[in-house]
């Protein structure tokens, strides 16, 4: 017979995954899976879809409806207690008089954390928080940081050799990952509010930074940013012109000429002047400016030069990185960091949190930068 803790747990993992069937919908709301239990069986479930449409909860106690007196809610996030794009969640919790509600976290919210399960406390419900915290905070990394600082989640993509190579010494990069490895960084693309490349990427590869899904799967095409200090981003360059509605958006300096902005702005291309030190884009002004249009992710495409910048600059948080089982060598060959890196071993950034997840012929590397 399973014990309390254990009903708690199985509850909020399904709950976690009603959540997760929203991923890259959300933003820049969190992702939420609610589920109403009474006498063993759920009688109500449901998740947030979109920001602006109702929450996980009052989707899961419409579906539970008079039944919901005293039955158990388990939700994976804090039941809100402030109104934002919709009205607050915990009065619906109160009025549909559970006995009962188990969060798996508090809102990361300074503003209003723990106000939701006080509200609901002192109404005489039952409250729990903290079962499967770890889970629930891994889900809504995305959130967590935006809500807290304000500034977008960056995750930094690259696909190499299992001897380290994004290429050979030639520049021949298609490709260094297998069909499923390829097929992933579309999924992460459909969850991402925004792709970023350098220049470098879009002479050399001329992307469109879209998401293609298998057929019969909707996907969402991202804003594109291209960070370009010298504005050397051709007018025929595919991220300008595909078959997509996503706009682009291009970093740069005042080193770039007017009549090339001018050029870029006439194509429905928007750009932003961000001076940095050395004469590059300020990064940590760029991420201030996409925070503040409510962009919560960004998956870092970028090559080498890009990736030893945002690294320096301290932005990315998550490294993704899918290594393939081919060697090619090359003294010449280029790596996933440039720049001038560090000079010592203990000086190196340092990951966390480190993930192996076999995919295709690949393998799929998840570690997170220690702050």
């Amino acid at each position: 017979m399973l014990s309390q803790l254990e009903k708690d747990q199985f509850y909020l993992k399904y709950a976690l995954q009603l959540a997760a069937q929203a991923k890259g919908r959300t933003s820049p709301n969190p992702m939420v899976g609610a589920v109403v239990v009474k006498d063993g069986q759920i009688i109500g479930e449901g998740f947030h879809r979109k920001a602006g449409t109702p929450h996980a909860e009052i989707h899961a106690l419409e579906q539970a409806g008079a039944a919901a007196e005293g039955a158990t809610l388990y939700v994976t996030l804090e039941p809100c207690a402030h109104f934002g794009r919709t009205p607050p969640c915990c009065q619906s919790v109160i009025k549909a008089k559970l006995a009962r509600v188990v969060a798996a976290m508090v809102d990361p919210n300074p503003a209003v954390a723990g106000k939701g399960m006080r509200s609901i406390a002192d109404a005489g419900i039952q409250v729990e928080c903290g079962i499967l915290e770890a889970e629930a905070r891994e889900l809504n990394e995305v959130f967590l940081k935006y809500i807290q600082t304000g500034l977008p989640f960056v995750t930094m993509k690259s696909a190499v050799t299992w001897d380290g190579k994004t290429a050979t010494r030639t520049g021949h990069a298609f490709w260094v990952t297998g069909e499923e490895a390829r097929a992933e960084v579309h999924r992460q693309r459909d969850f991402s509010d925004a792709i970023m490349v350098g220049i470098g990427t879009v002479l050399t590869d001329d992307p469109q930074l879209t998401t293609r899904l298998p057929a019969g799967r909707p996907g969402k095409d991202p804003l594109r940013i291209v960070v370009d200090s010298q504005l050397r981003l051709p007018l025929h360059a595919r991220v300008i012109n595909p078959d997509s509605a996503a706009k682009t958006l291009v970093a740069t300096t005042t080193q770039a000429l007017p009549e090339r902005k001018r050029r870029l702005e006439d194509k429905g291309v928007e750009v932003l002047v961000l001076d940095g030190p050395a004469g590059q884009v300020d990064l940590n002004a760029l991420m201030a400016e996409l925070g503040r249009r409510e962009i919560c992710s960004i998956l870092l495409e970028g090559g080498a030069t890009l990736n030893a910048s945002a690294l320096e600059a301290g932005i990315v948080d998550k490294v993704l990185t899918f290594l393939a089982p081919k060697i090619v060598g090359g003294k010449d060959a280029p790596g996933m960091v440039a720049g001038t890196g560090r000079a010592r071993m203990d000086e190196a950034w340092l990951l966390e949190r480190l993930k192996a997840t076999p995919i295709g012929e690949d393998i799929m590397l998840t570690g997170y930068i220690k702050k």
